[in-house]
């Protein structure tokens, strides 16, 4: 859920201030309100003169630093390195290259004064949405010669492992008496999780002990067998966090959500043990749909107590064997397991190309079915998603909307990573190219991201959710939501709409289109290849050298910034990539010191393969 955090995590929570008369020092506010979520009381109380205010906001903002991972930042540089830098910005202008005074509190922004010239995450309109698509998103492609060595570097990988597994015997379990059965496991793929995946599996899967917020602490573990098995040392690294989908920086074990859902846990428990059609609906949910519903500006919403697998367990109920999916190349697992489950035909595009969803859609009403003579489909569905989540690429929405209603086809619509993170008003793709969200049959999204929740939704009309309310297998017979996830949930979509009285919504989301662009640019500046859309915030990095996605990570974690690698089967072989998920917590000198460490290694290991010319000016934040 993101709220919950372990000692851990609590030590480095740690109270701030020395006690005084007015009892700031203990973090106790009158009427026994927290510290953490009432910063803005404290700020903007006449109880703390302009003294205790300055030294106040002093303090919280070294709080964020003030953990063992960052001790060294200050000293890192050489004389002769900062030298280098002065001489390099000595020409330009300061107040293009220091960002604007923000006082962060817990993740929060408070007091943002945006520039004017400062843009939300917005479609700007100047251009068609084909002309704005090509100028705003980038897939640079690779140089030969890496390609070349990449491929050659997997298939030697390759080699060593036959070498490997006939020499030695593996450490797994064999299938025994299964004469006569369908293997349970597939050949290739047993061999490449113990013999390629399990070379940088330290890498994967590593475990934390703290809520994913701006900052996370990994538990350190250890192996003695190359990878087979782990075991963990005892000890605990604090890093910056750069791979959680904490868009909006929800993910906190203090403040108004904590505060609440632990209030809710309190009083209506953890968990109902029930689905929704028998003992688990209460009128919480029942307020969370009717909330969702008109977050999006939609008739209806439904929500569920799983994610991703909101996709998997509805779309067999949507679907059905005479009809006709068409699915963009790069859409999510769940996706595509939800469409084998439903018996439906499964047409696919190329990623974000329009020409050939069009190609697609006009062969499928043109020829029909196949499997019964040709006769027409009883439907056809475009299913896409807001974000893609390993290219960091936006929809195409407005011309998947045209094409839609020119083949009379459906569209679904997969929000899981862009609704909150994307639009002026924290609403999706939608909100994102000012487009009416009745346009999308089907809203579907997820509250474990931006929302720092659990669960997910399904969002439309109501002849479709009254539908799903008897079909769905997840509604009928999944659990419901537990009480402190519904209750984060509520808070947090209340707080993105502003209906808490307060800026921090809003707040948060121009802080995220922010960080977005000036950590994008800067990558572009060092000379690394990123992935997708300037306005997403998920942002691969292109590494494709399989041994290289390791060392990466390694690297880091030993600088202390957490990443997430990616490679093959989740990519193509020769597009291995790094990647990074920003959030409205991150400061600027947070990225700062990331980008840092990122120009040194992309010297160091190689990773500087753009051709694309560099901005030789300073990045405004």
């Amino acid at each position: 859920m993101g709220n919950l955090d372990t000692d851990a995590g609590a030590t480095f929570e740690q109270s701030y201030a020395t006690t005084n008369g007015n009892g700031i020092g203990n973090g106790k506010l009158p009427n026994g309100q927290s510290n953490a979520s009432n910063s803005n009381f404290l700020l903007d109380n006449t109880i703390v003169d302009e003294q205790q205010r300055e030294a106040l906001v002093q303090i919280l903002n070294q709080r964020k630093f003030s953990a063992p991972a960052y001790t060294e930042i200050r000293t890192r540089r050489s004389a002769a390195k900062a030298a280098a830098q002065a001489m390099k910005f000595k020409n330009a202008n300061a107040s293009n290259y220091h960002p604007a005074k923000n006082l962060q509190i817990n993740g929060q922004v408070h007091a943002l004064k945006e520039k004017p010239d400062f843009k939300p995450s917005q479609v700007e309109g100047k251009l068609s949405p084909e002309k704005e698509h090509y100028a705003k998103t980038s897939f640079e492609e690779v140089p030969l010669h890496t390609a070349c060595l990449t491929y050659l570097g997997f298939y030697l990988l390759m080699i060593l492992g036959y070498i490997n597994q006939l020499l030695f015997v593996p450490k797994v379990a064999s299938e025994k008496g299964r004469e006569g059965y369908v293997t349970l496991y597939d050949a290739f793929e047993s061999f490449y999780s113990r013999y390629v995946y399990r070379r940088i599996k330290d890498c994967w899967n590593r475990p934390i002990c703290s809520v994913p917020g701006d900052e996370l602490t990994l538990k350190d573990r250890v192996t003695d067998d190359y990878g087979w098995s782990f075991k963990f040392t005892g000890t605990q690294t604090r890093c910056l966090n750069l791979g959680s989908y904490n868009y909006l920086g929800f993910a906190a074990a203090t403040g108004r959500c904590a505060d609440e859902s632990e209030d809710r846990a309190r009083t209506a428990g953890l968990a109902y043990c029930s689905s929704r059609c028998e003992l688990g609906n209460t009128e919480q949910h029942e307020e969370l749909e009717k909330l969702t519903a008109r977050y999006f500006g939609v008739e209806d919403a439904i929500v569920f107590g799983m994610g991703f697998a909101t996709n998997a367990l509805n779309l067999p109920s949507l679907l059905g064997p005479n009809c006709l999916v068409v699915s963009d190349e790069k859409n999510h697992a769940s996706i595509i397991l939800g469409l084998r489950l439903s018996g439906a035909t499964i047409k696919v595009f190329k990623h974000n190309s329009m020409k050939d969803l069009e190609r697609v859609l006009r062969e499928g009403v043109c020829y029909g079915n196949p499997k019964k003579g040709g006769l027409p489909w009883s439907k056809i569905m475009i299913i896409v998603e807001g974000i893609f989540s390993m290219e960091g690429s936006i929809v195409r929405l407005p011309e998947v909307i045209a094409l839609k209603k020119k083949y009379k086809a459906y569209l679904y619509l997969d929000e899981a990573h862009s609704v909150g993170a994307m639009g002026s008003n924290g609403r999706g793709i939608a909100d994102y190219f000012k487009v009416d969200p009745k346009e999308v049959d089907i809203l579907m999204g997820t509250f474990t991201k931006s929302f720092g929740s659990a669960g997910g939704y399904l969002a439309g009309s109501k002849k479709l959710i009254d539908f799903l309310r008897t079909n769905s297998h997840a509604h009928c017979y999944a659990g419901s939501i537990s009480p402190p996830i519904v209750q984060q949930i509520v808070t947090s979509m209340k707080t993105i709409m502003g209906e808490d009285g307060t800026e921090t919504g809003r707040n948060k989301i121009m802080q995220l289109a922010r960080n977005t662009r000036y950590f994008r640019k800067r990558l572009a500046q060092i000379g690394v290849i990123t992935y997708g859309h300037e306005d997403s915030p998920v942002v691969p990095m292109l590494v494709y050298l399989f041994s290289k996605i390791g060392a990466v990570v390694r690297t880091l974690t030993t600088r202390h910034i957490a990443v997430v690698g990616a490679g093959f089967p989740a990519t193509p072989i020769m597009e291995g990539r790094i990647r990074f998920c920003l959030s409205a917590a991150h400061t600027k000198e947070q990225l700062d010191y990331a980008l840092e460490v990122i120009d040194e290694i992309g010297d160091d290991l190689g990773l500087k393969y753009s051709r694309k010319p560099r901005d030789p000016n300073p990045i405004e934040y």
